[in-house]
């Protein structure tokens, strides 16, 4: 999908796209009151070196029926499309000319929560998977680091009601975190709009 009047984030090696005031702030603020109440959230432990441990954030996962997930020693089942999620699905569909079948959702409740270096690379996703992430709460630093250039990186700050778009070959070649931070922040969730294949 190409999107010619939009600064591409990554130098090389993949396509992110940002879009700082997708949704109005009321919207993003019915969206988060909403997200909270509907959403199953769990708190699941995965594999880190052999170990289990908590991973530091909640997650839930939104689909179809049958599309079954799995990363780090986790297999989710999925959890049916809730009435907000519906309607966000609808409005980044109807914006990027996408469909998604699928959700991950996290949730960070608050500054010791975060994501570690990774890519989005599971079998299910396909080669070259597009995902659209929908922020809405606290702003949180995206990262991004080159697999084989550790030099080479990048950051975007998600605001409340943004979204933003992965697709190519970032997957391939860009990992990307949620650092944890020191100073008290407010709790943020983030949708991960997906395809299975």
């Amino acid at each position: 999908m190409a999107l010619p009047n939009l600064n591409n984030l990554l130098v090389k090696d993949g396509e992110v796209f940002y879009f700082s005031l997708f949704f109005s702030k009321t919207e993003s603020d019915t969206f988060l009151e909403l997200l909270f109440q509907e959403i199953p959230w769990k708190h699941e432990p995965i594999k880190i070196f052999g170990k289990q441990v908590l991973q530091p954030r909640l997650t839930a996962w939104i689909g179809d029926p049958g599309l079954d997930y799995s990363y780090s020693g986790i297999k989710m089942q999925p959890s049916p499309w809730t009435t907000g999620l519906s309607e966000i699905k609808r409005k980044v569909e109807k914006h990027l000319g996408l469909k998604f079948n699928s959700a991950l959702l996290n949730q960070y409740r608050n500054q010791s929560d975060g994501v570690g270096w990774h890519s989005d690379n599971e079998k299910e996703l396909g080669i070259d998977p597009i995902i659209a992430s929908v922020s809405l709460g606290e702003s949180r630093e995206f990262q991004f680091k080159h697999r084989s250039d550790g030099n080479l990186k990048a950051s975007v700050l998600l605001q409340h009601g943004s979204l933003l778009l992965m697709q190519g070959k970032t997957q391939h070649y860009w990992i990307h975190s949620i650092p944890k931070r020191r100073q008290a922040m407010l709790p943020r969730i983030n949708i991960t709009f997906r395809q299975i294949k």
